[in-house]
């Protein structure tokens, strides 16, 4: 039972033994009593009530977007708009992102006036939240009546994973920038300036030729050939049969975002193949590679090789609401997906799949003039139960060149390696 109630309760009884009392004894001061505690109950209910009209608030996010380790910031401002004060609000948030302590009480808000604060959180999980609403508080100043009102409105966040910086990342001998020039013309600006021609309407502006243009006074602009370095597809597998974590993860609602215990990536595959895949693709993107972008999230997720800034955050994005819950393995994944890719593709597959079955398949595409990598998160680093050695062993069997990341490694340092 609340204090408020307690409060009310009290003033009931109150009530109650004044009007029994003024009966038995006829007494006119015990009805007035009575009359006076149900009359201060009434005001102080109407009180409460208004307490939280007209109030006004607002929140600012500057970001939509997020990183885990980097820090999000809210404005919030509550303004009263009526002719009497507000003595006391409470604003209460009900944000899902991970340590948002944005709720705040507010002090004695004069007529017409303002109060401001803002919030700061450091990202520490990964994935899809929401920011807001809000409810607002306030009560009468004998504290028997609270009143809420609640304020709908929220806003997605997107948490991206981490992003390790790699001096390098080492592709499979002679395929980091082979392949032949496509004599096509590309709708996008390439290193590839294939010749010129009159202008058109649609024609952006960063296409004209000056010097052209000032020779023929008119204007002239450059056409672009399909860049002829080969394309990078980056294979995440997030199946269900590959995820191992510590027992002392915690994660929201089961199967949600996991709240970390300690600074670091947190002890599960899961994020260690989250980590891993937006470092490589960020590094690729940052030196002008085209990149493609494959998982199953659960479900299935394609995004087209692109090498444009918008490329990266798609995959991020990807990245941070990506769960280790597809019931398709890595072998059979590849089976499926990889049907499509041509001649001298070069594909980047992180996995922490303990099952070298998969091996055989990655194989066969080598055959096919398709250059596997792999980034292989040892599962036996998470649990002492199970080994990463067949599947070591299968890889350095079929030629296929690999890195090994284990718990607790600096995935950037160990990423940088030459491949075994």
């Amino acid at each position: 039972m609340t204090t408020h109630s307690n409060r009310r309760n009290i003033i009931y009884l109150m009530i109650s033994a004044c009007l029994l009392g003024g009966l038995f004894t006829g007494e006119s001061v015990l009805f007035n009593v009575a009359y006076l505690l149900g009359g201060l109950l009434f005001i102080s209910l109407i009180w409460a009530i208004f307490a939280v009209r007209w109030v006004r608030i607002s929140r600012r996010t500057h970001a939509q977007v997020a990183q885990v380790g980097r820090s999000i910031e809210e404005a919030f401002s509550v303004r009263n708009t009526a002719f009497l004060p507000k003595l006391w609000l409470e604003v209460r948030d009900h944000s899902t992102l991970p340590n948002h302590r944005a709720s705040h009480v507010v002090p004695a808000l004069p007529a017409r006036g303002r109060y401001s604060w803002t919030v700061k959180t450091l990202c520490v999980s990964r994935g899809e939240f929401r920011l807001g609403g809000l409810t607002i508080v306030s009560g009468d100043p004998f504290g028997f009546f609270v009143s809420p009102r609640v304020i709908k409105g929220d806003r997605r966040i997107v948490v991206f994973p981490e992003v390790v910086p790699m001096k390098r990342f080492a592709l499979p001998a002679g395929f980091a920038s082979g392949g032949e020039t496509q004599r096509k013309r590309s709708p996008t600006i390439t290193t590839n300036a294939s010749g010129v021609r009159d202008y058109v309407p649609g024609d952006s502006i960063n296409r004209i030729h000056w010097r052209s243009t000032a020779r023929k006074e008119k204007l002239i602009v450059k056409e672009f050939e399909i860049d002829p370095i080969v394309d990078l597809w980056l294979f995440a597998d997030f199946s269900a049969q590959t995820l191992v974590e510590d027992p002392s993860i915690h994660r929201i609602n089961g199967i949600g975002p996991i709240i970390p215990r300690a600074p670091g990536i947190p002890p599960s595959t899961e994020e260690y193949v989250a980590v891993c895949s937006a470092s490589i693709a960020s590094h690729f993107l940052n030196v002008d590679r085209s990149v493609g972008f494959m998982a199953y999230i659960p479900t299935r997720r394609i995004l087209q090789p692109d090498r444009s800034r918008r490329q990266l955050n798609d995959i991020l994005e990807a990245l941070s609401i990506a769960r280790s819950l597809s019931e398709q393995t890595l072998e059979r994944m590849l089976q499926m997906e990889t049907q499509y890719f041509t001649r001298g593709t070069t594909l980047i597959i992180v996995t922490a799949s303990a099952d070298p079955t998969w091996v055989p398949r990655a194989a066969r595409l080598q055959r096919r003039g398709i250059r596997p990598s792999v980034v292989l998160i040892d599962s036996g680093s998470f649990n002492s139960l199970l080994t990463a050695e067949p599947v070591r062993a299968a890889l350095r069997s079929a030629g296929i060149p690999y890195v090994a990341v284990r718990r607790g490694d600096d995935i950037g340092t160990v990423l940088s390696q030459k491949p075994q």
